[in-house]
């Protein structure tokens, strides 16, 4: 625990006029209030205000909230009361501690309409002295960073809290530092695993391409250098939740992400704020569509820079922002700069926006006793990625931006959405593909017998919406669709000498990623498929390329003239597949697929791995792979195999039986292949078979080079 001379010595760090009496009397006091009291891990709980004192100090705050922090839990954890607290340290700390005590008591993962009122009361709280915000925020901190020894069910309940209300509050006022760190602190409890993953990929990412931070944070500095201005340079990787975040929006994997780096450049003035901006495109190109200037369009809280991202090193993406010192200060401390100290004198920056404005322009078009209605409004304010909206009653639906009133009448029920004549926004009529803003309130008008029309797949956006349209229209006549929808698929199947068996109309269904065979020939029907498709996809015909044949002798890039190669016979690749060299003393270069178990154990032997890929150009079918079948014991059942496999144009280079049972025959076939598109035609045509009752590619790791 820090003793009370070290705070108070923190606090002359930035304000030597400090009341340092104030200080150690309300140390004195509130250790005296919590003797006897310990933490979930044993410490002593006075640990807690010390530690959430120590900081604020860091934010360089005034007195009376260092105090605040110290007498936090007095009021509401021990015997002292707001009378003794504003008798001893005066009414100014006595409400700050009240509006403390307050803030934790309110249950902000209750039940919805709890939370709205308890949401009101931290905003009413906040709109009083913000100061009480920081002291929680602070606290918040302290707790999340000390969570371990709370029970596993508690961890999880106070990440949750934190990652929905007091990381995006804290981004909300400016405190970008502490929003990273709640966030991060709760990512770690909710999904650790994620959490990890993401850190080894970082960790394997530097050891394939070095200090990518330290290579760019010089490339720009030499590039400033150059232009004579002088600026400071800073480089880092993105917080993990912030790529998990990405990684989930965008759907990408880690690999595909690109600017996962973020740079920050801090100058003197406005001016070569913009001149340094110019030095960064000239030297790389600018992504289009990633550049924002909030230096002449500051955010509502305060924020001011320039944000780029541009093309940097091997063409991996970086994000560049770039502001004065000024600017920095505010985006780092937030509002708290507006009760931050400098050498004894609060420090009033130019650049913050006021924080009471900010609170009275939340709260001034709001009913006092709806509840509701203002805590979606300040989910408004802290989420602007999302539409919220609100019904004739008063709840809240919350949309993506873009969203349409029948998005909006299909998140409120089903049968609702499909009985949708028309909408009212604010009271006034306006037809079912207007867009949605914020804070506006939607009535859907219904009409019985009303059905879903197959022109609103194009005005809804959600894919919920999507989805219960299209099943709606789909059921309205679905007999009818699946009848002829068979009779469609019959004659394109007799088309080709096939038949259409419920085994083949599955396997299709299947590789177009559909649930059954019903709900193909219903879309054939429907025309939203058509049978040609099917039986495409089933039995494609070798279309003649035109690109230049490969030379068999030389199908790989990647090996030097002289150098020997093979084909790893235990993964078989085939071109189209990635692959990867290893060396052999005396036996030249294998070639595995990627994803061959075997790689396993060079993985410690970086020097034999060689980075190779495939000739692009029409390869010559002379890539043996092995297919293991189980087929029924009938009789010509073999014959049709064979001539199926013929008939897309591979050859079968041998063929052994692995088992023969009365009912069925376990065999391994290998086949001579072109490439992966091949492979996966052959495959298709037997699985679609109905005498082929399974077909795999069979890897053989015993066969190992």
């Amino acid at each position: 625990m820090i003793d009370v001379e070290d705070l108070i010595a923190l606090v002359r760090n930035y304000n030597p006029r400090t009341n340092a009496d104030l200080i150690r009397r309300a140390y004195a006091y509130g250790r005296q209030m919590h003797e006897g009291q310990f933490r979930h891990s044993g410490e002593p709980y006075f640990t807690h205000p010390v530690a959430v004192a120590a900081i604020l100090t860091e934010q360089r705050l005034d007195d009376a909230t260092i105090v605040t922090a110290l007498l936090h839990d007095t009021i509401e954890d021990t015997k002292s009361t707001y009378t003794e607290v504003s008798r001893l340290f005066g009414p100014e700390i006595a409400e700050l501690v009240d509006g403390v005590t307050k803030l934790t008591n309110l249950e902000l993962s209750s039940a919805q309409s709890k939370q709205a009122e308890n949401f009101r009361k931290l905003f009413m709280a906040m709109s009083k002295d913000l100061r009480v915000i920081l002291v929680k925020l602070a606290d918040r901190l302290h707790n999340m960073r000390t969570i371990k020894s709370m029970r596993p069910e508690k961890q999880a309940q106070k990440a949750r809290e934190t990652m929905e209300i007091f990381a995006p509050l804290a981004g909300r006022m400016g405190m970008q530092w502490m929003r990273e760190e709640l966030e991060d602190l709760g990512f770690r409890v909710l999904n650790p695993e994620a959490r990890n993953s993401i850190i080894r990929r970082f960790i394997t990412l530097q050891r394939e391409t070095g200090d990518v931070v330290h290579k760019i944070t010089a490339d720009i500095r030499l590039e400033l250098e150059k232009a004579q201005i002088e600026a400071d340079v800073y480089g880092r990787a993105k917080k993990p939740y912030s790529i998990w975040r990405k990684m989930q929006e965008k759907d990408l994997a880690f690999s595909r992400l690109s600017d996962i780096y973020g740079f920050r450049v801090i100058c003197a003035s406005e001016q070569d704020c913009y001149r340094i901006l110019g030095v960064i495109h000239q030297r790389w190109r600018a992504v289009p569509g990633r550049f924002k200037d909030y230096i002449s369009q500051p955010k509502s809280n305060g924020y001011r820079s320039i944000h780029t991202t541009v093309s940097g090193r091997d063409g991996k993406r970086v994000e560049v922002q770039v502001r004065t010192r000024q600017m920095h200060e505010v985006a780092e401390a937030g509002v708290a700069a507006h009760w931050s100290y400098r050498e004894g004198v609060r420090a009033l920056n130019p650049f913050a926006v006021d924080p009471a404005k900010w609170i009275a322009g939340l709260t001034e078009r709001l009913d006092e006793d709806d509840h509701d209605e203002f805590m979606e409004n300040v989910k408004l304010e802290m989420y602007t990625d999302q539409v919220f909206c609100f019904t004739p009653k008063g709840d809240v639906v919350q949309l993506p931006r873009g969203a349409t009133p029948l998005d909006y009448a299909y998140a409120i029920h089903t049968r609702i959405g499909n009985s949708c004549v028309s909408a009212k926004i604010d009271g006034i009529r306006v037809p079912l593909w207007t867009r949605l803003k914020n804070g506006q309130s939607v009535e859907i008008i219904t009409a019985e017998g009303q059905r879903p029309q197959s022109s609103w797949i194009d005005i809804v956006t959600t894919g919920r919406a999507k989805a219960a349209i299209r099943r709606s229209l789909r059921e309205e006549d679905r007999g009818r669709f699946v009848k002829l929808g068979q009779e469609l698929a019959r004659a394109a199947f007799d088309h080709v000498g096939r038949k259409a068996t419920d085994k083949a109309l599955r396997t299709a269904a299947k590789m177009l990623g559909l649930s059954d065979e019903t709900e193909l020939l219903a879309q054939i029907g429907s025309a939203e498929l058509t049978a040609r498709r099917v039986v495409e996809t089933l039995y494609p015909e070798l279309a003649r390329s035109t690109a230049p044949e490969v030379d068999g002798q030389r199908p790989v890039v990647g090996l030097s003239q002289d150098q020997q190669f093979r084909r790893a016979p235990c993964c078989q690749p085939v071109p189209g597949e990635r692959i990867v060299g290893i060396t052999y003393r005396g036996q030249g270069v294998v070639i595995h697929a990627i994803d061959c178990p075997a790689l396993e154990e060079f993985e410690e032997q970086p020097g034999r791995w060689v980075d190779l890929h495939w000739h692009a150009g029409r390869h010559a079918a002379v890539h043996t792979v092995t297919l293991e079948l189980t087929i029924s014991n009938d009789a010509g059942v073999l014959g049709r195999i064979c001539t199926l496999i013929g008939e897309q144009k591979a050859n079968i280079s041998d063929l052994r039986f692995t088992d023969r049972k009365p009912d069925y025959y376990r065999l391994l076939v290998d086949v001579d292949l072109r490439d992966v598109e091949h492979l996966h035609m052959v495959m298709t045509a037997l699985e679609a078979e109905t005498d082929v009752a399974q077909i795999s590619r069979h890897r053989d790791l015993s066969r190992k080079p």
